[in-house]
């Protein structure tokens, strides 16, 4: 639906996101494109089965032949047959800091991208579209970098333990205590790998008897998670209130399927930014719904944290709200602070709760010195705490950009997704054949983009998304736009009509929420 969000008593800022709907004739056209190469890809393996031509892919060995299969082989049909063709647009090897520009390593494929052949070349200077590097600091020179090489000549590059045994540090601490003041929640734990504090710790939080209600277009870290955890999970409707709330009221009017108790515990499990559709979650709705429910709130801010608010302290700071109405503050060092790993944020009870039973805590190896170094030196830049304001200009510096880059992208007459302060930018390109054409032609004129289609996207919906960073000047983000009008003029890739309608045409606020129909 292509809308803008109207707002209620619960906003205090402008809340505007856009999602214009695919038009009919390039749905149908999508929808013909993906028949036509599945037509061709029966037809090749075909082939195939009959030595017409070569099979590349993983096969059984002939004496498996009457064994369960290994590989499943049909289930990778959509591998061999749709995704080979395009594969040259994904994976490709840099050789630089994936700062504002980077380096890439050319590669070529003499046998329909099944190998690839480095030439040895080099591409200088490709403007870097992809990275999540919303506050620039992937960087290899500057505090961050002095800081965590005098780190790593100090205490090394590993741990060789876990945090309960040999392997806590006295950076860990530091940067616990760091993180849980930037948040404003009492206490906060770091973890190593940012899929893993999800995947891990939302079985320490739920099992059997728990309830689940999970925003359909959540990450796979929160989806691997809640699977994990054994709970009963249920889907609502992408950032739809009325659809969380109906689940809400029938969870707790119900209770469990044939005994009919009462749900051990309810956990919300929502995004601050959504990957994939730049969109940002109605966070105090979210938060009006789990008060009145008496339910529990689980929010990942991995691309939101740092990239939103005026202080870079995500999208709890983004909205004026209390981060204590957040119960379990999730978040990644990976992206605005340029480093690796994860932390979760709260309460001191559950934060000492995950020390003891979290997996990520008790089985896996501590966080390398250089990047803890690495996070502290950057949180203390954001906040303002090495004596200098580098950190704000660069939260206001991304603000910038992504208003103007969207602004621009939607002028020419793209399809773009998402809210307007987002700083994941989706452009839909929609037929399967412009997904790599769409990344093939900007690597020609030396951007660097990502694109991404079935089965990441609907089927319809393939997409380039761009991610922007306080590291793009104004001329980087005009020379990317430049490019990107070209080559969307040559694939006749803008599909806007322009066409804007509401989505709710009511406010919401604590106590008028209504079931409506989906």
């Amino acid at each position: 639906i292509n809308h803008i969000v109207h707002n209620g008593g619960l906003y205090k800022r402008p809340f505007n996101e856009a999602f214009e709907e695919t038009p009919m004739l390039v749905a149908v056209l999508t929808y013909v494109g993906y028949g036509v190469l599945t037509l061709f890809g029966y037809l090749r393996d075909f082939m195939r089965q009959w030595k017409i031509e070569k099979c590349q892919n993983a096969t059984e060995r002939e004496e498996q032949k009457d064994f369960v299969p290994l590989y499943q082989d049909f289930e990778n049909f959509y591998n061999r047959n749709l995704y080979m063709r395009i594969r040259d647009s994904w994976n490709r090897p840099i050789c630089s800091v994936p700062g504002a520009k980077v380096d890439m390593m050319e590669r070529v494929s003499h046998d329909y991208n099944w190998t690839f052949t480095y030439t040895g070349r080099v591409i200088k200077d490709i403007i870097n579209m992809g990275s999540y590097n919303y506050l620039g600091f992937a960087q290899k020179t500057g505090a961050c970098q002095e800081a965590a090489a005098k780190v790593l000549s100090q205490y090394g590059a590993g741990v060789c333990s876990t945090r309960q045994e040999m392997g806590n540090l006295d950076k860990h601490e530091e940067l616990e205590k760091l993180v849980a003041r930037f948040l404003g929640v009492e206490s906060a734990m770091a973890y190593g790998m940012g899929f893993a504090t999800n995947s891990m710790n939302i079985p320490a939080l739920v099992g059997k008897g728990c309830l689940i209600l999970s925003d359909e277009l959540n990450h796979a870290s929160l989806v691997l998670g809640a699977r994990l955890s054994g709970a009963t999970i249920r889907i609502f409707k992408h950032n739809n209130m009325q659809s969380l709330e109906k689940l809400l009221k029938d969870a707790i009017v119900h209770g469990q399927p044939r005994t009919r108790r009462p749900w051990k515990k309810i956990l919300i499990l929502v995004e601050g930014i959504y990957s994939m559709e730049g969109s940002i979650v109605r966070l105090p709705e979210v938060i009006a719904l789990k008060k009145k429910y008496k339910s529990y709130l689980y929010l990942d801010e991995a691309h939101s944290i740092g990239a939103l608010g005026p202080s870079g302290r995500g999208v709890v700071e983004y909205f004026g709200l209390n981060p204590e109405d957040v119960d379990v503050m999730m978040g990644t060092f990976t992206k605005s602070f340029g480093a690796a790993g994860g932390y979760i944020g709260g309460k001191k009870e559950l934060i000492d709760y995950l020390r003891t039973y979290s997996h990520s805590a008790a089985y896996a190896t501590s966080m390398s010195p250089p990047v803890v170094e690495q996070i502290v030196t950057s949180v203390k830049c954001i906040m303002g705490e090495d004596g200098t304001t580098i950190g704000e200009a660069r939260v206001q510096q991304l603000a910038e950009n992504t208003r103007y880059f969207r602004r621009r992208l939607k002028e020419m007459g793209f399809i773009i997704y998402g809210n307007e302060d987002s700083p994941v930018v989706p452009l839909m390109l929609y037929m399967p054949a412009k997904i790599g054409a769409f990344g093939r032609e900007m690597l020609k004129r030396n951007i660097g983009v990502v694109v991404v289609g079935f089965p990441a996207t609907p089927i319809i919906e393939s997409r380039a998304r761009f991610c922007l960073s306080a590291a793009h000047t104004k001329e980087m983000l005009d020379t990317a736009l430049k490019e990107i009008n070209e080559v969307g003029d040559l694939l006749q890739l803008k599909y806007s009509r322009r066409r804007l309608v509401p989505l709710l045409d009511r406010p919401f606020d604590e106590t008028t929420y209504e079931e409506t129909e989906d």
